[in-house]
């Protein structure tokens, strides 16, 4: 979104929406962390599914929303950002009540496939709404406090739903659900919000997106990046159980997970501007949670897995900031929906890849008597995904977008 789009907004119509969108944050953020992180372990460890079979409902969940993203996107041109969020909420919440009575793989894949819908519809207008209040120079530090906002939903998310567990997993999924529902009355209250350009139509709006080189590569290389985020709810919860064999754990690891967003995400990236390009700040992060993704092959019991768990979320503390900055300053401003709608699709692929892949090796480590393997593969791909982007956003172009 361009500055002088951005500058279309009073700054109070701009801080009115921001304030709104941190609230909506929260409330998707806890809603979705109250049970997403807790699926794998209530489909493997108490229904009896395999870790891979969870695995590939929760990658269809991923690829239905993250790919079907860029429609939504879309879509906001004619319905403009607010009316999309607001549908996309009320069918998550929808999937998540149907979450609550699903006892087998069908049914399962059902609940999925309706909550990623719902995503589906409110990712990209979201985003759009995001970039469109935000101008250039605020909007990584806007990011860092929404970040750091989420990151204190993160923290309470799978405190609540372990808490609701012990009653039972119907509880979790319709509490999480009632979060979504609730967000439609904020979104309700957002400014109206043009999505970021004219109604091009998709072919037109589309083209953009695939003439812009740069921009497909940074999708491209970020898919590498979700491989590896996503196994925050896959195969570190399972690695929980296998190593406490309760839920408690669980709810420990994201407690420090996200304290840290909440102490360090802000201050620390704010820290970083002073040194550090954008890029630069992402390209950190992306090798520093290589390097804990890689030490879990080392570990053996609770405290060392918390102390990786640690240095992950270091590194996602900075790339989470910094690639939603430069992704969204890549972004044509013409086809601002589109675009982002496009870059869902790095979460699509990579993210659900991701879940499989980590499902199936998870069981895999434990079949062949390799623990290390899922880890010596995660570390792999973050890798040249670091080194993808170092060659990337190197260029004179792309660095001031991204600074």
């Amino acid at each position: 979104m361009s500055d002088a789009a951005s500058a279309a907004y009073s700054d109070e119509t701009r801080r009115r929406g921001l304030r709104s969108l941190l609230i909506y944050t929260f409330f998707m953020v806890i809603g979705f962390t109250m049970v997403m992180p807790l699926v794998a372990v209530h489909f493997v460890d108490r229904i009896g599914m395999a870790a891979a079979t969870v695995g590939l409902a929760l990658a269809v969940r991923q690829l239905a929303q993250q790919g079907l993203a860029i429609f939504g996107g879309l879509w906001s041109y004619r319905a403009g950002p607010r009316r999309m969020i607001v549908l996309g909420v009320l069918l998550r919440a929808v999937g998540f009540g149907a979450l609550a009575f699903a006892h087998d793989l069908p049914s399962l894949l059902l609940a999925m496939v309706v909550s990623a819908l719902g995503g589906a519809l409110f990712e990209a207008p979201y985003q759009a709404a995001i970039a469109a209040l935000t101008a250039e120079q605020n909007r990584a530090r806007y990011y860092s406090l929404s970040n750091t906002v989420s990151g204190i939903a993160t923290t309470l998310g799978p405190l609540i739903g372990v808490a609701l567990l012990r009653f039972d997993f119907q509880a979790v999924s319709l509490a999480a659900g009632a979060c979504f529902a609730f967000n439609a009355l904020i979104a309700m209250k957002l400014p109206h919000i043009e999505a970021g350009g004219p109604d091009s139509g998709f072919k037109a709006s589309f083209s953009l997106v695939l003439h812009d080189r740069p921009f497909v590569l940074m999708t491209l290389l970020m898919m590498a990046y979700w491989f590896v985020s996503v196994q925050m709810n896959i195969t570190f919860p399972l690695l929980v159980m296998r190593l406490t064999g309760s839920e408690t754990g669980i709810g420990i690891m994201f407690a420090l997970s996200a304290g840290m967003s909440i102490v360090l995400q802000y201050p620390l990236v704010r820290w970083l501007e002073k040194h550090l390009s954008t890029a630069q700040i992402l390209i950190a992060g992306v090798v520093i949670m290589a390097a804990g993704v890689a030490a879990m092959a080392l570990v053996s019991s609770f405290a060392p897995f918390l102390a990786c768990v640690a240095i992950f979320s270091l590194g996602a503390i900075l790339t989470r900031p910094t690639q939603q900055s430069i992704i969204a300053s890549m972004a044509n401003p013409a086809a601002m929906g589109t675009f982002l709608g496009f870059s869902s699709l790095a979460l699509a692929f990579g993210g659900g890849i991701g879940n499989v892949a980590g499902g199936w090796m998870f069981d895999q480590a434990t079949t062949l008597g390799v623990p290390a393997l899922p880890w010596t593969v995660f570390a792999g791909m973050a890798a040249p995904c670091a080194l993808g982007l170092a060659m990337l956003l190197r260029t004179k172009s792309t660095n001031q977008a991204g600074e």
